[in-house]
């Protein structure tokens, strides 16, 4: 991701090159993705890896019943089931039980807000709707994610933290500023 986005301003300069010729402007950019060594979907590479792991974590929290009411850490209780706080009580201070729907936890909020700061550390996709999209991703699966085992919630939130410290070494290794 730092290659590409080091290639951002010679992108751009092939997309106003070529701008009425869409077929040209993608036979340039394979050529300079193969004469610079950039594959841009090796970025993929590692939401492909998790996957399975991903799946695995939710089956065995989900049928599991080892792991039905075993305590966790803090206010985690239950890690098949989903985070018992919600913002719209302030996490438990306002005596109000919120509908399930509305039930969103300190831990799927940690969750976003690590993917939306995961996401500032990578370069913005040059199509602009694609970057309002990927702006939304993180907002979407907070409230997705809230309903989910706790166990799976924290399970991501740490691999993203673990995720944005490796990032943050690559950045510093290849002296490329994404931000």
């Amino acid at each position: 991701m730092a290659k590409m986005k080091a290639l951002q301003p010679e992108m751009q300069r092939l997309k106003d090159l070529y701008k009425d010729d869409k077929q040209k402007i993608q036979m340039e950019m394979m050529n300079l993705y193969k004469r610079e060594k950039v594959n841009p979907v090796s970025g993929c590479l590692p939401v492909l890896i998790q996957l399975p792991f991903f799946f695995a974590i939710y089956k065995v929290l989900f049928v599991t019943l080892e792991m039905r009411h075993a305590p966790f850490f803090g206010w985690i209780q239950d890690l098949s089931a989903p985070d018992p706080t919600t913002i719209f009580n302030l996490f438990g201070l306002i005596p109000w039980d919120p509908p399930s729907f509305l039930i969103i936890g300190i831990w799927p909020i940690l969750m976003g807000l690590t993917m939306w700061i995961q996401q500032k550390l990578n370069p913005a996709p040059p199509d602009p709707i694609q970057a309002k999209i990927f702006m939304f991703f993180p907002f979407f699966l907070t409230i997705l994610l809230a309903s989910f085992p706790s166990g799976l919630v924290v399970y991501w939130t740490i691999n993203n933290v673990l995720t944005m410290a490796q990032q943050y070494v690559i950045i510093r290794k290849t002296k490329t500023k994404t931000v």
